[in-house]
């Protein structure tokens, strides 16, 4: 079975960067051997998590569908920009709606056993940096085995061609070996 990683990005923004980021890693994976499927977290229409509401209506389609995803894939490639030197409001929000157990789930399921690769672009001279910061320690507590390598891309409005590609040819290389070592361990832990 090849491994399967769900790829996405942290922002909602029509022509993000992160989202370019995640499409670019996407080919990537599949390249490396993997099967990739990307995910646009807007498509979900998430709703902030609020416990009166997942009390009174469970959770809500888009959260289910997320959390279906989710466990359906061995890994994740996460691409999220930095806000404010931290996580987005709509990352922090899609991984809280899917830690969320259903009747008859074990908590976490979602995450338990899973692998994460992240990734950042930034138009600031950090590429996201601090924002994987947090991101790293949020799914670590999750229980997701979070790859010590990352790549944050500094300079975003200029790094990407018109394909939504990376320009940079380090740049490039790093992506797809940082790839390759996530779809070879998936595959190694399955």
């Amino acid at each position: 079975m090849k491994p399967r990683i769900l790829c996405f990005a942290g922002s909602t923004r029509t022509d993000s960067w992160n989202k370019k980021l995640a499409r670019h890693a996407t080919e990537l994976v599949v390249a490396a051997g993997g099967e990739a499927t990307l995910l646009d977290l807007r498509e979900l229409a998430l709703p902030l998590y609020d416990g009166d509401l997942e009390a009174r209506d469970g959770l809500p389609p888009g959260a289910k569908r997320l959390k279906e995803l989710m466990k359906a894939h061995h890994g994740f490639l996460i691409s999220s920009p930095e806000y404010n030197g931290s996580i987005t409001a709509a990352l922090k929000n899609a991984l809280d709606w899917a830690s969320r157990a259903e009747p008859e789930e074990k908590p976490l399921a979602a995450y338990q056993g899973k692998v994460a690769l992240l990734v950042a672009a930034s138009p600031g001279a950090l590429g996201g940096l601090r924002g994987l910061v947090h991101t790293r320690a949020i799914l670590t507590t999750l229980g997701v085995l979070v790859l010590p390598e990352q790549l944050a891309v500094a300079k975003a409005h200029e790094s990407f061609d018109s394909e939504g590609r990376l320009k940079d040819e380090k740049q490039r290389a790093t992506l797809a070996k940082h790839c390759e070592k996530l779809v070879a361990l998936v595959a190694k832990l399955q």
